[in-house]
């Protein structure tokens, strides 16, 4: 499975790819965690992140896509791979295509966790509550919402134009929504 993962903040997409990537024996590919493991390896690409990172900035597509091209080089990804977070505008999913275009292999699916954002904003003040996280108040979850609804609708319009968006339901069990998801990746 060569697949990317969307869906809103809340919608569980952390606990979905961690399932998913259990179930189909791919690793998931995380931007934040290559930033981590870039600065903390000390990395030229690390560098750069750590300076963007440290002046309150976004890491720019350029680094970011160097990073996640270096990321599907290594060979655990080589059989398949989960990107969560990546990409995250359209022109990034351009990028994507040539990144596997020079790897020989395309994406099968793009798969995005739909969900209510009045759920999604419950599930994350009570996740802000228990985890005692002060800046997620309502009118910033609702912001970084309204933030993914303009920045994702392009792409998600981009994968369906090329065949490969496949929407899922994230609201429910846990159990019932990795069901939902496995049922639609395998057809």
């Amino acid at each position: 499975m060569r697949a990317v993962l969307l869906g809103p903040p809340g919608a569980g997409k952390g606990t979905q790819a961690a399932r998913l990537t259990e179930r189909f024996g791919v690793p998931a590919i995380s931007t934040g965690d290559i930033f981590r493991a870039n600065v903390k390896g000390g990395t030229e690409l690390g560098r750069k992140t750590q300076e963007y990172m440290n002046a309150g900035q976004l890491v720019p597509d350029e680094v970011t896509n160097a990073m996640v091209r270096a990321r599907l080089a290594e060979d655990d990804a080589a059989a398949g791979f989960l990107l969560d977070g990546y990409p995250r505008n359209p022109e990034q999913a351009v990028e994507l295509d040539t990144m596997l275009a020079d790897l020989g292999v395309e994406l099968d699916v793009a798969i995005e966790i739909t969900a209510d954002f009045d759920e999604v904003t419950a599930r994350l003040l009570k996740r802000a509550e228990i985890e005692g996280r002060a800046d997620d108040t309502e009118p910033v979850i609702r912001k970084r919402l309204e933030v993914y609804s303009t920045s994702t609708a392009p792409l998600t319009a981009f994968y369906a134009g090329k065949g490969l968006l496949v929407q899922v339901d994230g609201l429910g069990e846990i159990d019932e929504v990795t069901d939902r998801l496995v049922a639609a990746v395998s057809r």
